[in-house]
């Protein structure tokens, strides 16, 4: 197993035609879209050797091409439509041997945590090609979401996969065939699952904006201990997205 994280790259899923948030991704918090806020975040996990943003050839996504190519990041264009074909791709075109899967609904995403999951997954003496924080049950918080995979479950699974579900969300082939890939769920000792920092809804992005302003200022280091902090300490805005319930 060594060696497997010095070619791990994180491909990051973004689109501006998301269904319930259209144009989320490049929507500005502090003057900078969220988009930019999540692959700053990526950027500091030492387990990351390179970044990919895999986006779609629609012509409304050249605004995140644009953006990404700015920050100096790998794009890849491909199909909107089948997701698990687009992101196979987006990992062989950048020679992925270790694909961190990421999407761009979680400009929180704590580097620490990327790191966490990665080093189970290079380290586990029984080689897993697919590791998590989501398998099975989740202990984190939901937008924290990290799956580790090799390219060679990643290139079976675009293969093998057919049912449109298995196309759209990219993992669902590989974690459901246990009988034919390894797998490993990495699970937190404190159950943090009741907290929702993913953006799929106006109210998302509501709570995920006064997040930011409250920390990103002073510290934009910020990890996942003071963003539990900051909510525990206003109730108030566990209210902000309390009700919206998870689109599968």
């Amino acid at each position: 197993m060594a060696g497997r994280a010095d070619e791990t790259v994180a491909v990051v899923q973004a689109r501006m035609t998301s269904t319930r948030l259209p144009g989320k991704v490049m929507m500005p918090v502090l003057g900078k879209p969220l988009l930019g806020y999540e692959l700053e975040r990526i950027a500091r996990a030492k387990s990351i050797s390179r970044i990919v943003v895999a986006t779609t050839t629609n012509e409304t996504d050249d605004l995140v091409e644009r953006y990404v190519s700015s920050l100096g990041f790998g794009v890849y264009r491909g199909s909107e439509n089948d997701v698990l074909g687009r992101y196979r791709e987006a990992a062989a075109a950048f020679d992925a041997a270790v694909v961190v899967r990421l999407t761009a609904d979680c400009p929180l995403i704590d580097p620490a945590v990327i790191d966490l999951v990665v080093d189970v997954f290079s380290n586990d003496a029984a080689m897993p090609d697919y590791a998590s924080n989501i398998l099975g049950r989740r202990t984190y918080p939901r937008g924290l979401d990290t799956e580790v995979f090799t390219a060679e479950a990643l290139k079976r699974s675009e293969q093998e996969a057919s049912l449109p579900s298995e196309r759209e969300h990219v993992t669902p082939y590989i974690y459901n065939h246990p009988d034919i890939f390894k797998l490993k769920g990495i699970y937190n000792d404190t159950d943090l699952s009741r907290y929702r920092w993913t953006v799929d809804t106006k109210e998302d992005f509501t709570l995920i904006k006064l997040i930011l302003e409250a920390l990103y200022p002073a510290n934009p280091f910020f990890d996942l201990k003071n963003i539990v902090r900051l909510m525990d300490s206003n109730s108030k805005l566990f209210e902000v997205n309390f009700h919206v319930r998870q689109k599968c």
